[in-house]
């Protein structure tokens, strides 16, 4: 774990797919053609803080849906690529926007279509129910699975590895 939260102390960047990773991969489709996804709560808030911490948020995700961009608005992250059936373009364009090297991204991805970018950055972490090639090729699994707390799991590590989140934690009860 020493490894890992020293790889995760380097990191400005989170990307974060959507399916499977921020929701539990399950699509709801309406009758009327609306997709419908659920969230958790707790990774929302723990997003909020990270980026209190000064890391950067961003979304990769090869859908396309209203409620992601709903969601992503309602946590104030800026850099959302929808559509991205090859994740690559975005991710490129996020180093140049920011002018940071992959070695200072983590990326949180749960299926195959995540392994183009999960092997070229700093901090490649697998969901616990990923894909088992996604486990395979990540430095670190989350305790819990997409959709069930695997965000917030992600934001709490990366903001131990800062040194702020004991404090960020303490901050409630103040």
């Amino acid at each position: 774990m020493k490894d890992i939260l020293e790889r995760a102390a380097q990191i400005k960047l989170v990307i974060f797919d959507v399916d499977g990773v921020l929701t539990d991969g399950s699509l709801f489709l309406g009758d009327d053609g609306l997709e419908y996804k659920a969230f958790n709560s707790r990774d929302g808030h723990g997003m909020k803080m990270l980026q209190q911490s000064g890391v950067t948020i961003a979304i990769i995700t090869g859908r396309t849906s209203k409620v992601v961009e709903y969601r992503m608005q309602s946590l104030g992250i800026e850099h959302v690529y929808q559509g991205q059936l090859d994740k690559r373009q975005a991710f490129t364009e996020l180093l140049k926007k920011l002018a940071i090297d992959a070695s200072e991204v983590a990326y949180v991805g749960d299926d195959v279509v995540d392994l183009p970018v999960m092997v070229k950055v700093g901090l490649a972490i697998a969901v616990q129910d990923a894909h088992e090639m996604v486990l395979k090729h990540s430095h670190w699994q989350t305790p819990s699975c997409g959709g069930r707390g695997a965000g917030r799991d992600v934001c709490e590590m990366l903001m131990e590895a800062r040194g702020v989140l004991q404090e960020k934690l303490d901050s409630y009860l103040q």
